[in-house]
């Protein structure tokens, strides 16, 4: 199955999450009749990565977005378990700092965008300051419609500039959302997890979810698609992730770059290097 094609937001086009199963798993029935394409899309991304690093033209921008315990570190630690740390990085964006409140809301982003042959994971990102802000009233209706603008254009930007950016919005149910929030209070290891807001923020489940239709559909574009992954099943949610960004980045056609030095050259010198350490060796 492409979930490209299945979960994709067309540009322009209308969306309802509560027309979205987040319980869908296509033709899986579990997570062990899934496995071997799993391990499969692993392999792929791992392949993608090592090319991406090696021929140092393109760089990739994943976004996860999603309401409170919609699995956003969850497909981090799975979907990117098999990939080089040295051309990943992961950036939280968390509540803005005072420095950061005095700039533009995308001032505090674009340091942490992809260099080239990097693959950068944003857990929560800019699109915080057309959510929250418009759900707590921050903001109003004309300035999140700009801010919306703004995240075009700079999505724009940096695919000028040879980058791929994958977003995607982590769909779960409210009451998969309350059942993740009890096994954080039943399991120790994840007692930290715990805040406040777990609760707070559920009162506004349904200005959240407007703000993420609008948000998306707003900001969809051939050149940087939504993908509403449904997540109440977390295997499901690591497949899909992992199929639709490997996909994408063999689509880029990359290639090992081709050597900078001449080869028959390195290999004489280094038989002659081998033949003296022998010989060194015989003496010896």
């Amino acid at each position: 199955m492409d979930y490209r094609k299945a979960f994709r937001v067309d540009p322009d086009s209308k969306l309802k999450l509560d027309k979205i199963d987040p319980a869908y798993t296509g033709k899986h029935e579990s997570e062990q009749a899934a496995l071997e394409e799993i391990d499969a899309c692993k392999h792929k991304l791992t392949k993608q990565q090592g090319l991406l690093y090696a021929e140092h033209k393109h760089s990739v921008l994943v976004v996860l977005q999603a309401l409170d315990a919609g699995g956003k570190d969850g497909t981090i630690k799975h979907v990117f378990t098999s990939v080089n740390p040295q051309g990943t990085s992961v950036v939280g964006f968390k509540q803005p700092t005072p420095a950061e409140l005095a700039h533009d809301f995308l001032w505090r982003v674009h340091p942490h965008a992809p260099g080239k042959g990097e693959i950068a994971i944003f857990n929560r990102s800019f699109y915080e300051d057309v959510l929250v802000t418009r759900v707590h009233k921050m903001i109003d209706k004309a300035t999140w419609t700009a801010r919306c603008e703004r995240i075009r254009e700079f999505e724009t930007l940096l695919m000028e500039n040879g980058t791929t950016i994958l977003k995607f919005f982590l769909h779960i149910s409210k009451e998969e959302q309350l059942a993740r929030f009890a096994q954080r209070l039943e399991d120790p290891h994840r007692n930290w997890k715990i805040s406040e807001s777990d609760y707070t923020e559920r009162a506004f489940w349904d200005d959240y979810i407007e703000a993420f239709e609008d948000a998306i559909e707003a900001t969809s574009t051939k050149h940087a698609p939504w993908y509403v992954i449904p997540s109440n099943h977390k295997w499901f949610r690591n497949l899909a992730v992992s199929q639709i960004m490997a996909d994408t980045m063999e689509d880029l056609k990359l290639a090992y770059p081709k050597p900078t030095v001449d080869l028959d050259d390195i290999r004489r010198k280094y038989h002659a290097a081998v033949k003296e350490e022998k010989s060194g060796k015989k003496k010896a």
